[in-house]
């Protein structure tokens, strides 16, 4: 059983918009959409959304509302934890996050509090995963 996979937006975006993903990436959604509750997405992800879809940097034929329920329509997805503990370490994690996004950094938080694998394009936290911090896989 491999651990569970929590979705950055970039990968929600992949999947859903049907873009080209790697390999590895596209098997282990396969994998993971067929057991329940190791496909993942955090609910801070919804005001990520809303954001990039406010400041008209995510363009869609949908509103943000219609493509957050496509996004938690996907097989398999489930929405991760978000309690406050959570929240309050996004802003302690140890290593040096080069981030001040703080979607990201819950995303980190919340994979390295349950041992999540993050899949993300992200640059900052595929650098942070391979400093050991975080378990990422690149989409």
């Amino acid at each position: 059983m491999t651990p569970p996979i929590l979705l950055d937006s970039c990968a929600i975006i992949y999947i859903l918009e049907l873009q080209r993903m790697k390999r590895p990436a596209v098997e282990a959604v396969a994998a993971a959409s067929a057991q329940t509750g190791s496909l993942l997405v955090s609910p801070i992800t919804a005001w990520e959304f809303a954001m990039l879809f406010a400041k008209g940097r995510f363009r869609s034929t949908v509103t943000a509302q219609e493509y957050w329920r496509r996004v938690v329509a996907i097989q398999g997805v489930a929405l991760a934890p978000m309690p406050p503990e959570v929240l309050m370490s996004s802003w302690h994690l140890p290593g040096l996050l080069r981030h001040r996004d703080p979607w990201d950094r819950i995303i980190a938080a919340t994979a390295r509090e349950y041992g999540f694998t993050v899949m993300t394009r992200d640059r900052a936290l595929l650098d942070y995963a391979k400093e050991g911090h975080l378990s990422a896989l690149e989409c």
